[in-house]
């Protein structure tokens, strides 16, 4: 998505409008900034899941091979694993992920050191105007950890008519992120 697309929500679906804001901050760290997305929290989740639906896939085909008397153990076996992978996967999702929407990786100017991460995650509740922004900056030398966040009403990046305002979301964004840098270099 290129800086000159312009994004329209309808301005009372919090959830949509949550999510066009993480996309716009995505695209600011991700295209301002050159960073590189990691995909790996992402790639977890998709492996429990493929987990689940694939043991749910064995049961369907074992009970069509082997009819329903002959296949009652493995369909239990499968219904009971694909429920144990959806607790699995509420776990994950709640205290791995925790609303982390992008894993930014920066690389070392040198190559010696291992890359800087850049964790970002977002809230709103829902029927609220409140969002939430935090960023978690883990250096990648020494593995200190840095956190810095916001707490904006979605007015402030939206138009009456649910345009989104990038002149004023990347403004707050860059502040956030240049705070994190600006700590590095205090220390």
């Amino acid at each position: 998505m290129s800086s000159e697309d312009v994004i329209k929500v309808d301005k009372w679906d919090c959830s949509a409008v949550k999510n066009s804001l993480d996309d716009a901050v995505k695209e600011v760290l991700i295209n301002k900034y050159k960073y590189t997305e990691s995909h790996r929290l992402t790639d977890c989740r998709l492996l429990i899941c493929t987990l689940a639906v694939g043991l749910a896939g064995l049961a369907i085909v074992w009970d069509y091979l082997h009819p329903f008397p002959i296949s009652k153990p493995i369909l239990i076996l499968c219904a009971l694993s694909y429920f144990v992978l959806m607790g699995v996967l509420t776990v994950y999702t709640t205290y791995v992920e925790q609303n982390v929407f992008l894993v930014a990786l920066q690389k070392d100017a040198t190559g010696m050191d291992a890359d800087n991460k850049w964790e970002i995650s977002s809230s709103m509740k829902r029927f609220d105007d409140i969002y939430t922004l935090s960023i978690r900056y883990v250096d990648g030398a020494s593995g200190r950890q840095r956190n810095a966040s916001f707490t904006r009403s979605v007015g402030d990046f939206f138009d009456e008519n649910g345009t989104l305002l990038r002149d004023h979301l990347q403004p707050a964004v860059n502040k956030l992120h240049n705070s994190l840098l600006n700590q590095k270099k205090d220390k």
